[in-house]
């Protein structure tokens, strides 16, 4: 199903990981949370005018009006009791899981692309243009610190744990920092370009780097070096997400700007698949909580769910506008898909036959 109501391309999308709300964030200055009944999904009527009337999220003053004030980031904590937001008036925002504002919190002087909860919800994590990254005590929302060492924008931030972060920006270099430390744990140096996006695996111990040089990189803090520079790609690489699944292969999925997604088997150090299916960028890959699938979203308006196994294509879906970003529900039967051209879109995939749980 479709949910309509931004007046501008939605940017980011996040399922409440305790519920079946769907947040959503978009360029008109506003986020949304969509309750999207259990029949919804798969069909339209009452269900679907239910998840049509979302609350409204609004990162401006009554009287100024919307103005330009792009929701560029959000994720929803842990326990999906608050949602941070970010936006490009230099704020992160709290919000209940009912969308009443809780807390504004000031330190950036330029817009946010990247804001994270680690795992208790005590601190959240901001990134900015600004070049600095802030730690937040999310329940006075005061700065516990603020990180100044990048030279450019601060594109993507991700925690490794309860009080150490990653940061990578413009600059090309990425730093591992830590609360009680004045100086990056860890400085990461070796891509020749702009850093898109950070990840580390589930295990906290190895962090992926992608990058507008064609290569993905993977680190560890035990040196500084990479341990696996990943060289196939033929474009940009615009993003990178670990499977959470845990298997004796611990896999890495990179999206394109060469309209691949190629999954690596870090383990073994080799490109095991290259998925070809999309005809533009691709901007976002998700994987199914189980680690059995994956989704692709690319500007050429198409969602593509491949099976990681036999790298073959298990659905595709074709909206009406690139897609921006991707998020799978904790249960694994929703996929929800935000585009260029103001839409939402939920897919249920208890109707894809080939796909099981």
């Amino acid at each position: 199903m479709t949910l309509s109501g931004h007046t501008s391309e939605v940017f980011v999308v996040a399922w409440n990981p305790r519920s079946s709300v769907l947040a959503s964030g978009s360029g008109d200055s506003t986020a949304r949370l969509w309750a999207v009944p259990a029949a919804a999904a798969a069909a339209g009527g009452a269900a679907a005018v239910a998840a049509a009337s979302p609350l409204l999220l609004k990162h401006y003053d009554a009287g100024e009006g919307a103005g330009l004030n792009d929701v560029t980031t959000l994720e929803w904590n842990a326990r999906g009791s608050m949602l941070a937001t970010g936006s490009y008036d230099g704020c992160a925002r709290i919000w209940s899981e009912a969308g009443v504002l809780q807390r504004v919190l000031k330190a950036h002087r330029g817009p946010l692309f990247s804001i994270k909860w680690n795992k208790p919800g005590n601190y959240l994590l901001s990134g900015s243009v600004d070049r600095t990254t802030v730690v937040w005590d999310a329940t006075s929302g005061v700065p516990v610190k603020q990180f100044g060492f990048h030279a450019a924008p601060t594109i993507d931030v991700d925690w490794r744990d309860d009080v150490s972060f990653a940061s990578c920006s413009t600059d090309k270099m990425i730093y591992v920092c830590a609360l009680g430390s004045d100086t990056p744990v860890r400085t990461f140096e070796g891509h020749k370009d702009e850093i898109n996006a950070i990840k580390w695996d589930p295990s906290g111990t190895l962090l992926a780097s992608c990058s507008d040089d064609f290569t993905a990189k993977v680190w560890s803090v035990e040196s500084p070096d990479p341990l696996l520079n990943l060289w196939e790609h033929s474009k940009e690489i615009y993003t990178c997400r670990w499977s959470p699944a845990v298997r004796s292969k611990l896999l890495l999925a990179t999206a394109s700007f060469d309209s691949t997604v190629k999954l690596w088997d870090v383990t073994g150090g080799r490109c095991a698949t290259t998925l070809a299916g999309h005809a533009d960028p691709v901007y976002s890959v998700a994987w199914s909580p189980n680690g059995e699938y994956l989704a692709s979203g690319s500007f050429d308006r198409a969602v593509i769910v491949w099976d990681v196994k036999t790298g073959k294509k298990v659905r595709t879906f074709r909206g009406h506008g690139g897609v921006f970003e991707l998020s799978w529900n904790a249960r694994g039967d929703r996929l929800a898909a935000c585009f260029s051209n103001n839409a939402v879109v939920v897919m249920d995939t208890r109707m894809w036959a080939p796909l099981t749980y």
